[in-house]
């Protein structure tokens, strides 16, 4: 099949997002780093994060080239997976393990850079921590769209299967990689959450409210590691997380593309519906770099005005990707473009919607956090009470606007064929609809990334101030960067779990197709129904499948498996709060020790033992991170093995249900207590030192690991489990119990 000439702004457009991603850490590169302080607190932690980074890398190294082998015997021994699959899985956790490495890198280098930029002024300190997150954003859609890219041709050039079936063999195939991507951000958010949480809780909690210093004090020893943490978890874990968000939609969408209209006859119609996602994200980026232009502020801008800024740019971005989908499809020659035009739009418009309501939920400029640090007057348990119940309550608008725009972006795919919508063609349009529109909401992935990348580099930038003793001007400034970069690391995680929805529910889809590859690779292809009717695996539709399979709530398997995906949640976030709970006490103590038994820490004229807190994260993270991260790769795999496919189904929406309400819960309650502990840290209800201060410290303290690794995880492992399942269809075919 000819590669058709449009298809090539796809990887001009990756190279581009990177060609500017390099010309912003640059630029960066150039400012003054500051005092000869502020250059020395950054180098340890620049030296903290790259030492953790390198140690995770190995320990990953080994998980992925263990499993490499094994799809390797599955592909080339038992016969039962495609040949490409090991190299498929291997680049994926590659890109993904890279896009982190870039970002972290950048946000190390950028702190410090912020901080003193902050000297000269507000819009100065927002641009140069802005921009710096920007380079995180274009790594992570600049190398997601090149190695989409490179898949496409290279299985395009080797795929010797004739007809539309080659396309659907090629989108199935190209899927695979996304479960290196999954099983590289897991392990980074999961690690990287509980060191950045250990680190945090133990300098809070002994340093904050035991020994009554403020937050980022030098006197406190696990102020390094807690900076290092902010970069680990919030920037190398969130890009990888992304970059596999963004990879599983565009290629989820192009499989159902491929699917959708294999049985309509013309090859040329099929190629278009798989390249418009590619295109869509293509154009996403180029788009978003506009946006990144557009983002400054004003001198004693209050949060509002700074939320504005930044929301300048990504509404704008929003706004021309939403006009361009419309002549990108018609270009093309789509069927039913504006239909799916429209579709991208619900896509659009639900991201902003969640990450507005996010915005409500967490930042102290509205009722719900200003509730929650009034709360305080009266404890810390009723600060931990109304954070649990805001938090509940904000789950509602995210759930239902996800519903909304499954529902609309279904029905837009399908012209509002109402009366018809479960038939077989409908319903395959109507699921390319869904996965177009979470690829819509990813479309400005480029800029809303930047806005969350841009949260930790702040929070870097004022301890960097704190600790090399900034003039209380400067430390306004970061602080107000700070709080701001609060509310966006929050928007930013909203963003990312509603997007894990919509990419989940395609991948979802898409595992039928890799069902059909995997009954072909098994040599079945006929597939008799409980009528008695047969149907050609190559041409049946997926209510046929659904029929096959007996995948119905009546099914008993099936059941079984919604709760075990159900459970598999609350199993997960109980692991990873419990390790970063384990982790956090060895720190306190370590803390204390220190506090203790080092003369002069807290006169100042002691030197605390800033490299024992790191490695205790460090070793915390590397041991307690596998369990977890490895059970969201067994569990489908046996669940596949003894309920087979029915069971499989259950299981991805058992997780999904569960697993995305449960990170909107923990997310947007995490980042309510923390912003309510900046509002009193910023003057009301007693201002820092005070009871309602340190009320809110241990609300934050409960909420860390709920925003920062239970939280985020969450949409990694719903998305992880469905890759899983897609990568082992073959073996689910072949061999089950039930």
């Amino acid at each position: 099949m000819n590669t058709p000439s449009i298809f090539w702004l796809v990887p001009a457009a990756s190279l581009v997002a990177l060609a500017v991603a390099w010309i912003f850490y640059s630029r960066m590169k150039r400012e003054d780093e500051g005092t000869e302080r502020m250059r020395e607190i950054a180098a340890h932690v620049r030296k903290g994060a790259m030492a953790y980074l390198r140690q995770q890398y190995k320990v990953v190294l080994v998980v992925f080239l263990v499993l490499a082998l094994f799809f390797a015997y599955l592909a080339y021994g038992a016969g039962v997976q495609n040949p490409w699959v090991p190299f498929a899985f291997l680049t994926g956790g590659f890109f993904s393990g890279l896009a982190g490495f870039f970002g972290m890198k950048t946000a190390t280098y950028a702190s410090a850079r912020t901080a003193n930029a902050a000297r000269q002024s507000l819009d100065r300190g927002l641009k140069v921590a802005f921009r710096s997150g920007a380079v995180m954003g274009l790594v992570v859609v600049g190398l997601g769209l090149l190695d989409i890219s490179f898949w496409y041709l290279i299985l395009d050039r080797f795929t010797d299967v004739a007809g539309p079936q080659k396309l659907v063999v090629i989108t199935t195939t190209m899927l695979t990689f996304g479960m290196g991507a999954s099983t590289q951000a897991l392990f980074a958010r999961v690690g990287g959450g509980i060191y950045t949480k250990a680190a945090d809780v133990g300098a809070d909690l002994v340093g904050k409210v035991e020994a009554g210093i403020p937050e980022d004090d030098p006197r406190n020893p696990a102020t390094i590691a807690d900076n290092v943490g902010d970069n680990v978890g919030d920037v190398a874990g969130m890009g990888a997380d992304l970059y596999e968000s963004y990879c599983g939609s565009v290629l989820a969408t192009a499989a159902l593309g491929a699917a959708a209209f294999a049985s309509a006859g013309s090859e040329t119609l099929q190629l278009k519906a798989v390249l418009a996602p590619m295109l869509i994200a293509a154009v996403g980026i180029l788009l978003s770099i506009v946006g990144i232009f557009l983002v400054r502020t004003k001198e004693g801008a209050s949060m509002r005005e700074l939320l504005r800024s930044l929301g300048v740019g990504v509404n704008f971005s929003s706004a021309l990707i939403a006009l361009a989908t419309f002549g990108i499809l018609y270009l093309l020659g789509i069927e039913n473009w504006l239909g799916l035009s429209f579709s991208v739009i619900t896509g659009l418009a639900a991201g902003i919607v969640i990450g507005q309501t996010t915005e409500y939920y967490t930042s102290h400029s509205y009722k719900p956090t200003q509730k929650i640090a009034g709360s305080a007057k009266t404890g810390p348990a009723t600060v931990i009470i109304a954070g649990v119940g805001s938090g509940m309550i904000s789950t509602a608008i995210p759930v239902v606007t996800i519903g909304v725009a499954i529902v609309l972006a279904y029905l837009c795919a399908i012209g509002f064929d109402i009366e018809h919508m479960m038939q077989p063609h409908n319903l395959s349009q109507g699921l390319y609809g869904i996965g177009i529109a979470a690829v819509g909401m990813l479309s400005t992935l480029g800029i809303t990334l930047a806005t969350d990348a841009y949260g930790p580099i702040a929070d870097n930038a004022g301890g960097n101030a704190e600790m090399s003793g900034l003039g209380p001007e400067v430390r306004k400034r970061t602080d107000a960067l700070d709080a701001l970069g609060n509310t966006t690391a929050a928007t930013g995680k909203g963003f990312a779990i509603g997007s894990a929805a919509l990419t989940a529910l395609a991948l979802l889809a898409s595992y039928v197709e890799e069902i059909r590859i995997g009954l072909l690779h098994n040599g079945v292809t006929e597939l008799t129904l409980s009528d008695g009717t047969t149907r050609l695996v190559e041409q049946a539709s997926m209510l046929d499948f659904m029929a096959y399979y007996n995948v119905s709530l009546m099914n008993p398997t099936v059941l079984v498996g919604v709760f075990i995906g159900a459970m598999m949640s609350f199993l997960f976030c109980g692991l990873t709060m419990n390790a970063v709970g384990r982790a956090a006490e060895s720190m306190v103590q370590e803390v204390r020790r220190q506090f203790r038994e080092i003369r002069g820490i807290l006169t100042g004229e002691g030197t605390p033992d800033y490299a024992r807190c790191v490695e205790i994260s460090t070793r915390g993270a590397q041991r307690e991170m596998l369990f977890p991260s490895l059970l969201a790769i067994v569990v489908p795999v046996a669940v596949g093995l003894v309920f087979g496919v029915a069971g499989v189904m259950g299981l991805l929406v058992g997780g999904l249900g569960s697993g995305f309400v449960l990170a909107v819960f923990m997310a947007n309650a995490g980042g309510a207590w923390d912003n309510a502990k900046k509002m009193i840290e910023e003057g009301h209800f007693g201002g820092k030192g005070s009871d309602c201060h340190k009320a809110t410290v241990v609300g934050d303290t409960v909420g860390d690991p709920f925003k920062d690794t239970s939280g985020p995880s969450l949409n990694i492992l719903i998305k992880l489990m469905s890759m899983v399942a897609i990568v082992m269809a073959g073996l689910t075919v072949a061999c089950h119990l039930f």
